[in-house]
């Protein structure tokens, strides 16, 4: 055990001692707000290149609510929570909110989050097999999404798992494609149905010429193994533009909607663009 305060005093500081307990009031008040359920998705569009004006799919990102009902941001736990047991909670509940949405609503298809950590947690799969029952089409509009650092972790359970669940229906994204370091092996074992292409190389693509370089490979990557593409955090009309021309599938990001916690089928705008 690291004796901080006697054999390194001068790392401490004031701001260190602050910013330490502010995560620790953050987390405290992420695991009430789990165990009380507190929770709600914010829908953002995933629009098909072709039609821009017509959502593929939703994906679904958890928003965790506090005693005040104010929405705690992502970033000041999700970093802390993902490698914890709270983060395998965190996943039970996003699913749990995706499976009841996909049952509400028979003409959504929708993407949900989850780490490859939480393949083979009892309550993730009770969550999984509680809310799909019996009905296919539930599993046939589900998409799961995996980052690319967590299912490159865990390569064979990942992919006895997605094998398992593609032959009931079930979608598999890798998102954050590019963002880590791919076994280009793993990536043709997996058998992805979609990779989320990150959002580092598409923003500015329009203009930068590295960005476009880097894309293009990683789109060839996909069409070779038979997966389709998404361009996350396209922001511009130029982008995304560009992103089309290039023969992009689909898109993603604010310039086609933000994320918001009003269901889709629930907005006469949204449903207005899916018809």
């Amino acid at each position: 055990m690291t004796e901080y305060i006697d054999s390194q005093p001068e790392t401490a500081s004031p701001l260190d001692f602050v910013v330490d307990q502010q995560s620790r009031v953050t987390m405290a008040t992420v695991r009430r707000a789990v165990s009380r359920g507190d929770a709600v998705l914010a829908y953002q569009p995933v629009v098909q290149a072709d039609r821009p004006d017509h959502a593929a799919f939703h994906e679904g990102l958890i928003r965790i609510i506090d005693e005040t009902g104010r929405i705690v941001p992502l970033r000041d736990f999700m970093p802390l929570a993902e490698t914890t047991e709270l983060g395998r909670q965190i996943d039970c509940l996003s699913l749990s909110l995706g499976l009841k949405s996909l049952a509400e609503e028979p003409s959504l298809r929708l993407s949900i989050n989850m780490s490859a950590r939480s393949i083979g947690y009892p309550a993730w799969l009770r969550a999984l097999h509680d809310g799909m029952g019996g009905d296919d089409s539930i599993a046939e509009r589900l998409i799961l999404e995996i980052t690319e650092s967590s299912a490159m972790g865990l390569p064979e359970l990942v992919g006895q798992f997605m094998q398992e669940l593609q032959a009931r229906g079930v979608s598999f994204a890798l998102d954050d494609f590019g963002a880590g370091y791919t076994s280009f092996r793993y990536l043709r074992d997996f058998c992805f149905d979609m990779i989320k292409i990150d959002g580092q190389f598409i923003r500015d693509i329009a203009e930068q010429r590295d960005n476009q370089v880097l894309t293009r490979a990683l789109q060839s990557i996909a069409h070779h193994f038979d997966m389709f593409t998404v361009a996350e955090s396209v922001e511009t009309a130029d982008d995304a533009a560009f992103l089309i021309d290039m023969g992009i599938d689909c898109l993603q990001g604010y310039y086609f909607g933000a994320p918001t916690i009003v269901p889709p089928w629930k907005s006469p705008h949204s449903a207005a663009r899916r018809s």
